[in-house]
């Protein structure tokens, strides 16, 4: 008996026949003939001494080694293809791709990066907008932005919290007209952001409104999943929104929206930049933390106007 492994041509041709349960589609695949890759999995049998398949008239069965053999190659090959990339990218200055949730993307990065793209012409940005939890090294990603409470950060991982994030109630010019103080609320038309709900501690129209010392709770108006399509729905005078900081702080700078009552209750969730620790001071990744952090503090006199107070 030897731990000396195989030929990696032979465990690859094992792997995708596994997954397949097929040798024609494995052959398809790694683009050989089937005939050049039942001689891999032959040899890999021989090498091991039992055989990994039972040849079936049209398929094949993996027998117990093959079972016991199969998760490990298929980790194993996992793990080479990350680091693969991980290296490749380490040579790449000019690519850089970040994930951020699809309303931060929609309201705060998207309508600013004109100005990161002026700055830094020879960056190639690639923007995935997803609430999906991605492998940075598998999905090819550099920099993510994450909104959440980050009780557990990964160690393997480098984060910097870059804004305080706070919800206060917003609406067009025109409406705040009518609205004059948080008592009038209760006439006006009121929308509801759904996606506040997944925070520990809630910051819903309930909890801003105690914190204004009003006795009213609203239970009648639209509903949106997202909070880009509620803040939208208030900019078109549909309503009054309880709006995020990160995804209204560009319309109230713009006038676009107001915050009219001067109150805001601070979420325990805050946004944090994320990169694979090393990473951080590589110049494309830190010239956008430089330039996110930049376009934060263009838009502090919003913050300012503001009486920020505890959610609990």
């Amino acid at each position: 008996m030897t731990d000396r492994l195989p030929p990696l041509t032979a465990l690859r041709a094992f792997e995708a026949a596994a997954r397949h349960m097929s040798f024609a589609k494995a052959a398809d695949e790694l683009n050989v003939t089937p005939a050049a890759l039942s001689f891999q999995i032959k040899s890999l049998e021989e090498y091991l001494g039992q055989p990994l398949f039972i040849r079936l008239n049209r398929a094949v069965k993996l027998t117990e080694a093959g079972r016991v053999l199969s998760p490990g190659v298929t980790e194993g090959f996992q793990t080479l293809t990350a680091a693969w990339r991980a290296a490749r990218r380490l040579q790449n200055e000019t690519t850089l791709s970040v994930t951020a949730g699809p309303a931060f993307t929609a309201k705060w990065l998207a309508p600013r990066l004109y100005e990161f793209a002026r700055a830094n012409p020879e960056v190639d940005l690639r923007f995935t907008a997803s609430l999906r939890v991605m492998d940075f090294e598998l999905d090819e990603v550099d920099v993510a932005i994450r909104f959440g409470l980050h009780e557990q950060e990964d160690p393997s991982l480098w984060s910097q919290p870059f804004a305080r994030e706070w919800v206060t109630p917003v609406m067009s010019p025109e409406m705040a007209k009518d609205f004059p103080t948080p008592e009038s609320l209760r006439d006006a038309p009121i929308l509801f952001d759904d996606s506040l709900d997944f925070l520990a501690n809630p910051v819903g129209w309930s909890a801003w409104l105690e914190k204004a010392g009003v006795d009213f709770t609203p239970t009648h108006g639209p509903h949106f999943s997202n909070s880009d399509h509620a803040v939208d729905a208030a900019i078109a005078g549909a309503g009054v929104v309880l709006g995020r900081r990160s995804i209204t702080v560009k319309d109230l700078h713009e006038g676009k929206l107001v915050a009219p009552y001067g109150l805001a209750i601070e979420t325990r969730a805050h946004y944090r930049f994320v990169c694979r620790k090393g990473t951080e001071t590589r110049p494309h990744i830190a010239a956008f933390l430089d330039w996110m952090l930049s376009e934060v503090e263009k838009t502090a006199s919003v913050h300012e106007q503001l009486t920020i107070v505890p959610v609990g």
